[in-house]
């Protein structure tokens, strides 16, 4: 994604303040995301943030006495709005709605037509707020209490500075983000009642016995990877086969994948981070066609989510 164009000074080097400007942008794609759940949504919202900001006269940008602090309000307010309608538009989605998947900087390719490509470093930082247990969480709060949590908890933003965004008072904002907190405890204490937190290592293991025992089609050996109440949701958004309603049962789920390995022969399955954690990514003739991500509790896998809508998978195309 690129930011309106503006003349560079004599010499090339840019305005000391211009620069300061341009580099919030990694932040703001980050909060975008973490509010939307998608990386192409969270580039046209700072797009758009930052064409609000070239709108300005010059002496309207140097009245701004913080513009890191503006260009978060705009942006957070953008994303607000976008959320309020998210829903209607979800309405319609065919089948489930899936977070956009994203993948570890060393596996990163290229980004959707006219965004910018490169390091995922310099976009998205990956840790526990972005994988994919706690943003299917997020979709389930309100607007406000998706963004007052996110802006407090997540980027440590004060309640004051948050109901400038919100359009609350500060003590309104800091109940939407009580409500918001108890909405995670409950949905990690359902995951943890009985098993503790399962480490990195031993997720990362699990998911490898899955990529081989779906690999070698052993529908024994996937049903003894999974919990026998595990839940798959795929994401198709109409635009690619799918099951539409979830896959519920241990039997169920391991038929299900072993029924896709059957029907594509030629599917190369790789090992891949997704959204921080370890997940799987399919590919057909070099194409990345669905990316999965788990949530494993214990010794066993409790949820997946299968992303193939190819509009969520551009982030995955190989060169």
């Amino acid at each position: 994604m690129s930011t309106p164009s503006e003349p560079e000074p004599e010499g090339g080097a840019l305005d000391p303040g211009l620069s300061a400007v341009i580099s919030e942008r990694r932040r703001l794609i980050n909060l975008g995301y973490r509010l939307l759940g998608s990386l192409a949504e969270a580039e046209d919202v700072v797009q758009e943030t930052y064409a609000r900001w070239y709108a300005l006269s010059r002496r309207e940008q140097e009245a701004i006495a913080s513009p890191g602090a503006w260009l978060t309000k705009v942006a957070g307010r953008i994303c607000l709005d976008l959320l309020g309608s998210a829903r209607a538009r979800r309405e319609r989605y065919v089948g489930a709605w899936i977070p956009e998947p994203l993948p570890d900087r060393t596996e990163w390719a290229t980004g959707r037509a006219g965004a910018a490509t490169g390091d995922p470093a310099d976009r998205i930082t990956l840790d526990e707020s972005v994988n994919m247990a706690f943003l299917v969480v997020l979709e389930s709060m309100t607007p406000a209490e998706r963004v007052a949590f996110v802006l407090h908890d997540v980027f440590r933003y004060t309640f004051a500075e948050v109901a400038e965004i919100v359009g609350r008072t500060p003590a309104a904002c800091r109940q939407l983000a009580s409500s918001a907190r108890r909405r995670i405890r409950a949905s990690r204490a359902a995951e943890t009642a009985i098993e503790p937190a399962t480490p990195s290592a031993r997720q990362a293991g699990i998911v490898r016995e899955f990529k081989a025992a779906w690999e070698a089609q052993d529908i024994d050996a996937l049903i003894g990877l999974l919990d026998p109440d595990v839940r798959t949701i795929a994401d198709s958004g109409g635009l690619v086969p799918a099951v539409l309603r979830p896959i519920e049962g241990d039997e169920q789920v391991a038929r299900g994948f072993v029924d896709v390995a059957v029907k594509a022969p030629g599917l190369e399955i790789l090992e891949r981070t997704v959204n921080g954690q370890p997940g799987l990514a399919a590919r057909l003739d070099g194409v990345t066609v669905v990316v999965v991500a788990f949530d494993v509790v214990g010794d066993r896998i409790k949820h997946i989510w299968a992303v193939r809508n190819p509009e969520k998978l551009r982030s995955w195309t190989t060169r």
